[in-house]
């Protein structure tokens, strides 16, 4: 389990759950809320790493959003940094996966002298995913119309629980190469509740997110990881992230699709394990 804790920083409170020993790296999702269960990646990592994982504004006890401090991806790493040094380490390792992936990029370009590392997967530089026919958030995806129905009646709060449960395995099920994986992952103890207004923040400000500019100069050092069948954000993409940053390298899963840490999970266990090489 991981031990919760507040961490009152210079932008309000945010929680935490912390976990395992060894170098400070910080672990989080933009729009999932935690709890003490952690989730695999980040149980992964703790095997060599203190973990903290964070619950962004607006999940669990972290402080919700103001009229200065919002949802978006820029106060979302502001906010990370202001827990780092509420804790006191002059850097850490990030990482995410999927938006907490597109959070790691972000970070690498915002503040990259605070960081040791990123590990992060799932994960696209910029919208043009949201234009692939292989992502299933493009219009032209056979499964793009069914998965908006499924978030329509997520949104819903008169959506009974059993139901939302059914629509969540069968959105889960969009993104697993594997189908077996879903009932291996019942049999976990899992957090990452999806909120579904701060995907609606999120949507709204995709257009704007662009940091592929950026990431030319960025001297972060970049993990960067993808399954080679991912639906929601496609290999391309985390090939297009990796080839951009100058010190970064890829690490393709073969037999996966957005969820390696899952579905590959003994090789992504060693993928994780490399990251702690000097």
């Amino acid at each position: 389990m991981f031990e919760p804790q507040l961490i009152e920083t210079s932008r309000g409170n945010l929680e935490v759950f912390k976990r395992g020993y060894g170098p400070p790296l910080a672990f989080t999702h933009l729009y999932s809320e935690f709890n003490e269960n952690g989730n695999t990646m980040s149980r992964a990592l703790a095997e060599y790493y203190t973990v903290y994982v964070i619950n962004l504004r607006g999940a669990g006890r972290s402080d919700g959003p103001t009229k200065h401090y919002t949802y978006s991806m820029d106060d979302a790493v502001h906010d990370i940094e202001a827990v780092r040094e509420a804790l006191g380490y002059t850097s850490w390792t990030f990482s995410g996966h999927s938006t907490g992936g597109f959070l790691a990029l972000k970070y690498a370009v915002m503040y990259p002298d605070k960081l040791d590392k990123v590990i992060a997967g799932g994960l696209c530089a910029s919208y043009e995913y949201m234009k692939h026919p292989a992502s299933i958030y493009c219009v032209d995806n056979p499964n793009n119309s069914r998965m908006k129905e499924i978030f329509s009646e997520l949104r819903k709060s008169e959506t009974p629980r059993e139901r939302r449960i059914e629509l969540s395995k069968e959105w889960l099920m969009m993104s697993l190469y594997r189908k077996n994986a879903y009932y291996e992952l019942l049999e976990r103890k899992e957090s990452g509740r999806t909120l579904m207004d701060k995907i609606d923040f999120f949507t709204d400000e995709l257009s704007d997110y662009d940091v592929r500019k950026e990431l030319r100069n960025t001297p972060v050092k970049g993990f960067i990881y993808s399954g080679r069948h991912d639906a929601q954000c496609p290999h391309v993409f985390s090939r297009e992230a990796a080839d951009l940053m100058p010190n970064s390298s890829l690490t393709t899963f073969e037999y996966s699709n957005h969820n390696p840490d899952i579905e590959e999970e003994e090789k992504f266990n060693r993928f994780i394990k490399t990251t702690i090489a000097p």
